[in-house]
């Protein structure tokens, strides 16, 4: 068989391929465009569906069990800062997490509470807790970054309240800082008298 009927023939069965079908027939042999690295032949035995694993269980304790529910926070992105080359101009990477703090019942409200304390920075005055993240140039990376952002602050705000610090604790405090002012005052004054000593004399 020649070149010439060869592509012929070949022309023939693709136009005459039907659509959706995997595979076709070419004088009794049956050929398939099926990779070798199908899903079916490297998950044998799975059912190849994706779906969302549910909640795990709270705690009986009532505190936070990691689980943060996506449809109670607002995400956005935007276009990221710093060097990136192109990509950074059109992609947008940076991502924007908040949520209203008072109103967010997946909370315990004492670790809310705590929460609005110790991140009192980020809040808004419309009282949304912000936070943002611009870690890689992934938009998946920053939104799990910011996730886990999350999560760290609400498990320090569980965290139990420590106690007032002795007179004794408080003293070394202030004379550890004192020592360190007198040192810095000290390296300050002996840079000034470097730099004057390399002038010339009037």
């Amino acid at each position: 068989m020649n070149k010439l009927v060869s592509t012929v023939l070949l022309r023939a069965c693709l136009t005459r391929w039907p659509r959706g079908a995997k595979s076709f027939h070419v004088l009794g042999g049956q050929y398939s465009y099926k990779s070798d690295l199908a899903l079916e032949t490297i998950y044998p035995n799975s059912s190849l569906r994706l779906y969302t694993p549910p909640p795990p269980a709270a705690k009986a304790d009532g505190s936070f069990n990691g689980f943060i529910p996506l449809d109670k926070l607002s995400i956005t992105y935007s276009r990221s800062s710093g060097p990136g080359g192109q990509n950074v101009n059109t992609v947008s990477t940076k991502v924007d997490l908040r949520f209203h703090l008072s109103t967010a019942t997946w909370i315990a409200e004492q670790t809310r509470t705590r929460l609005a304390q110790l991140q009192k920075g980020r809040i808004t005055k419309d009282g949304y807790l912000v936070i943002k993240s611009e870690l890689t140039r992934s938009q998946q990376m920053n939104t799990a970054d910011a996730l886990e952002k999350l999560r760290n602050y609400i498990r320090q705000a569980e965290q139990p309240v420590s106690a007032e610090p002795s007179a004794e604790t408080v003293e070394k405090l202030r004379r550890r800082h004192e020592k360190a002012v007198r040192e810095r005052l000290a390296m300050k004054r002996k840079r000034s008298e470097t730099k004057a000593s390399r002038q010339a004399p009037l």
